[in-house]
């Protein structure tokens, strides 16, 4: 009994064995060094016992005398103490000498029945094999959890070190394709440089024969006149065909232009399938025309929706302000300090240009890309205004014919009938406008950095509408053209040029 009041004393509370490197806290209570560290590691520093705070500043101190002890008594003949392993099957409470058949698991320990009752009545408990078996069930769903990442990772791995061989191989193709190049552009400058050298011969003959000519025409004396031109030598021959170096661009480019074709394919390849080819319902609008296909992005359902009435629209150049170049097909207008020339008859005074195509009936949807803030997307009846009234610069939105949308530096505001509705201001330039005539709705979107509705009029369209746009100094606007979207089939309206 001694002995086993002895043990119970010499036990660390957490572990449940001899104390090994004991410590002392600054409430008394002792521990392993190593238990007391990992305890800390995963809860409150405080002690296990009495819940003290320990402070931060303070260091664990080793208990020499227990220390002492613990050695005296495990070189002491004929005392049995408990080894210093974990606990084994059948292994008693140190504190009540009962069997430990629980696991607390609020605080992390093997417990027996009296702990429960005294220490452990509010914590949660479980019986050491079902604890086990649930900890064996989680770990045994990890280890499924990590073969099937490493499964993944390693199948990610292999494509991309088969892609980064495609890409070497094309690389090598490229090498080879310029090689052979060079090798034809060497072969062709020679020829062309001798056919040069052939042709400059030809022209010198010709020059000295014609100084001959024109010396002896200009000989007084008919004697001598008459003896030379017996000895003028023969008249150079025809000098032939012209001979042109063997190139054929297509042949010799070819190659080329293959390898790079491949090598953007893999490099615009995305998603899980790389080689999968993007749908066109997912491609971007193309703002405009370049070498390389459009990149497919992730839509959201609501843009996806938008497209489905997606029309490529063109600047109309007869209206464009004096200030505002075209380009790009007239996809793209830009507003500069310097007029390109007169104003055309039927052009806006104001700094403002609209589309060749109108609207009518139908649902119709489409896109803009913006350089900055200080612009103006909007539709308008045909009678709307082309001369400055006052010191404005627009009119979009100012009068019952047509409206708008300002995208200000601050804020967003729409206009119509000469009332502004404000909105805060958007961080995309990208904007897109769906226009719904038979509801009878018009509705502003920001496509950056997500689909959201900016703003909604709701008006009974009486007229052809035709979209209309404001620029500020310095700003450029393009309509985004969207691969496979068709052209509104009605045409504009032919009518009068509105004062």
């Amino acid at each position: 009994m001694a002995a086993q009041l002895l043990e119970e004393k010499l036990t660390c509370a957490i572990c449940l064995v001899l104390y090994r490197d004991p410590v002392t806290l600054p409430c008394g209570h002792n521990f392993c060094k190593r238990c007391i560290q990992d305890w800390w590691h995963r809860r409150e520093k405080k002690c296990p016992e009495c819940r003290e705070p320990f402070p931060d500043r303070a260091e664990l101190r080793r208990n020499v005398t227990l220390s002492g002890v613990l050695e005296a008594l495990r070189s002491a003949p004929g005392l049995a103490l408990a080894p210093e392993a974990g606990a084994e099957p059948g292994a008693r409470c140190p504190r009540h000498g009962r069997p430990l058949e629980l696991f607390c698991r609020t605080e992390g320990r093997c417990v027996c029945s009296a702990c429960t009752a005294h220490q452990c009545g509010d914590h949660e408990r479980a019986l050491l094999d079902a604890e086990r078996r649930a900890r064996e069930a989680q770990l045994r769903a990890r280890l499924e959890v990590t073969a099937r990442q490493t499964t993944e990772v390693e199948t990610q791995l292999q494509e991309l070190q088969r892609r980064s061989r495609e890409i070497q191989a094309l690389e090598l193709q490229r090498t080879l394709a310029l090689r052979d190049i060079q090798a034809a552009e060497t072969q062709a400058l020679a020829q062309a440089r001798e056919e040069e050298q052939r042709l400059q011969g030809h022209l010198d003959a010709l020059a000295r024969d014609g100084c001959r000519i024109r010396a002896l025409l200009e000989q007084g004396d008919d004697q001598t006149f008459l003896q030379e031109s017996q000895q003028l030598p023969e008249p150079p021959q025809p000098a032939g065909p012209l001979t042109l170096p063997q190139w054929d661009e297509d042949q010799q480019l070819g190659p080329l232009k293959e390898s790079l074709s491949a090598l953007c394919d893999l490099l615009l390849q995305g998603g899980s399938h790389p080689r999968a080819p993007a749908k066109a319902a997912d491609l971007d609008p193309v703002e405009a025309p370049g070498p390389l296909a459009p990149v497919g992005s992730t839509l959201c359902p609501l843009r996806r929706r938008l497209w489905q009435n997606y029309r490529n629209l063109t600047f109309d150049a007869g209206s464009a302000n004096c200030h505002f170049y075209l380009s790009r097909q007239d996809q793209q207008v830009q507003h500069r300090r310097q007029p390109r020339g007169p104003a055309e008859p039927g052009s806006f005074e104001l700094w403002q240009v609209q589309c060749a195509q109108s609207f009518r009936s139908g649902h119709h949807y489409w896109e803009v890309r913006a350089s900055e803030h200080s612009v103006t997307l909007g539709v308008a009846y045909p009678e709307l205004a082309r001369r400055r009234l006052g010191a404005q610069t627009d009119n979009i939105g100012r009068g019952p014919s047509s409206w708008g949308l300002c995208l200000q530096e601050d804020s967003v505001q729409a206009w119509h009938n000469g009332e502004a509705s404000r909105h805060p201001r958007v961080s995309g330039r990208l904007l897109g406008v769906d226009l719904d005539l038979a509801s009878g709705s018009l509705t502003f979107y920001s496509l950056e950095p997500e689909t959201r509705p900016l703003h909604t009029f709701h008006a009974l369209f009486t007229r052809p509408l035709c979209p209309v746009f404001w620029l500020l100094e310095g700003r450029t606007l393009t309509l985004c053209h969207r691969p496979g979207a068709t052209f509104p089939r009605e045409p504009q309206e032919e009518a009068s040029v509105p004062s």
